[in-house]
């Protein structure tokens, strides 16, 4: 046995923590050697005691896993944080702490012809629930911005930020964020029809870090003839060119 591998006793300790994570997140054993970059084979080894976990290895269950499997100062092991309701994924704050920021988010206009919205979304871990929030502002109407929670189920790899108010539901499926951070998605919500009717309608949406644009992006109506509108444009434009969502046609 190496210097690096585990005694019995943290072998048989880290073996149940990954058993209890596996069945509370519903994963399988293969798609968590998947997402730790390990052989399914080292992995079912390792838990059934025919071979000792190495460090290596721990570092990556723990990096997949988003909490700690070794032993804490008290010798027990240790979350970095409370995980998010089963209904959201059950994710942890270190497995999501990347998607915490500001948001320059673009979508269509609904009243102007090729005209983007553009506002910010703030996404960040709210402590007293235990999961993810967002919230939008810098909204030209701003009766209608919205706020909701962060779903991220390890399934189906999209992230869902999703309204309900007294039943009423509004939500974006979004892409795992590209290179630079942007994500890809599709907003299902109401447009204000005549009088008091709403609509529902499927929209592209984009999120993309304020970092990017270096200071304070341009929000509100952008309309084709002005400045800003040409990268807007483009970058909604990929929802559909490359293709991150697929619009049935009529």
């Amino acid at each position: 046995m190496s210097d690096e591998d585990l005694s019995a006793e943290e072998n048989r300790a880290i073996s149940g923590l990954i058993r209890e994570e596996l069945a509370k997140r519903r994963l399988t054993r293969a798609g968590l050697a998947e997402t730790a970059k390990l052989s399914l084979s080292t992995l079912e080894k390792a838990m059934s005691g025919q071979r000792p976990f190495t460090l290596a290895t721990v570092v990556r269950l723990e990096s997949a896993l988003g909490m700690k499997l070794r032993k804490a100062g008290n010798g027990h092991a240790v979350s970095d944080a409370a995980l998010a309701p089963e209904s959201l994924g059950s994710y942890s704050r270190p497995a999501v702490k990347w998607l915490e920021g500001n948001y320059l988010t673009l979508r269509p206009s609904f009243s102007v012809s090729k005209g983007i919205y553009a506002y910010r979304t703030e996404i960040a871990w709210e402590q007293s629930v235990s999961h993810l929030v967002f919230q939008e502002s810098e909204r030209l109407d701003t009766a209608y911005k919205q706020d909701g929670y962060v779903s991220v189920p390890h399934q189906s790899g999209y992230i869902y930020l999703v309204t309900n108010k007294h039943g009423q539901h509004r939500m974006a499926t979004l892409s795992r964020p590209m290179i630079g951070g942007e994500m890809f998605g599709l907003l299902a919500t109401l447009q204000s029809g005549k009088g008091a009717t709403l609509m529902p309608i499927a929209i592209p949406i984009v999120l993309i870090p304020v970092r990017r644009f270096g200071s304070d992006p341009r929000f509100g109506l952008i309309k084709p003839e002005e400045a800003d509108y040409g990268t807007y444009e483009k970058l909604l434009r990929r929802c559909i060119t490359e293709p991150f969502i697929i619009l049935q046609p009529e």
